[in-house]
């Protein structure tokens, strides 16, 4: 099929549309970044991209700790609401009805109505241009009990979780495969008894 040149843009999909929760329980801010994903493992490090004019900026560059809290399907007016608002003018979490409570591993709160919340310690801040990067450690992730099995392994169909694409909010669908599944060696048939 044959393709277009659409520029140079900001155009990976989907992505997920967290809500990032910073500053105290007392005064708790918070903020929509889609620009976040995994860069390491050992030790496990993520990444928010943050414009500098955000009113959340200063609280995460001053306290060196966030929360990424992943939303589900419920909370799309939420996510939306909070990327297009400021906290300087308004109580984001007063009027989305957002509940903070005590993070295990960090002094920022985690939003109870999230399904996942990951606790980030910052460990580098790099300025790209139009946003600095914040390089984090993963230092504790905390999840909705019904969304985990018996062995605290995550079914994210439970979750519902929300992705971005471009301008417009999509809930995830249905199951392709898994990891490493186009190489899995097929498990062999037992050969039945005879009587």
């Amino acid at each position: 099929m044959p393709k277009i040149s659409l520029g140079a843009g900001a155009l990976l999909s989907p992505v997920p549309p967290t809500i990032v929760s910073c500053g105290t329980l007392e005064d708790p801010k918070a903020l929509t970044i889609a620009w976040t994903g995994i860069v390491n493992t050992k030790p496990p490090m993520t990444y928010i991209s943050v414009r500098p004019e955000r009113n959340s900026y200063p609280i995460i560059k001053e306290t060196g700790n966030f929360v990424i809290n992943l939303a589900s399907t419920s909370l799309t007016k939420a996510v939306d609401y909070c990327g297009v608002k400021s906290g300087a003018k308004v109580d984001k979490f007063k009027e989305m009805h957002l509940t903070a409570v005590p993070s295990l591993n960090v002094s920022a709160p985690s939003i109870e109505e999230c399904p996942v919340s990951i606790e980030c310690v910052v460990r580098e801040i790099m300025s790209l241009g139009s946003h600095d990067m914040f390089l984090a450690e993963i230092v504790g992730i905390t999840a909705d009990e019904e969304i985990c099995d018996e062995n605290g392994k995550f079914d994210f169909r439970k979750a519902d979780l929300l992705a971005y694409m471009h301008g417009e909010y999509f809930g995830l669908g249905k199951k392709y495969g898994s990891f490493g599944y186009s190489v899995r060696k097929k498990p062999k048939k037992k050969p039945h008894k005879k009587k």
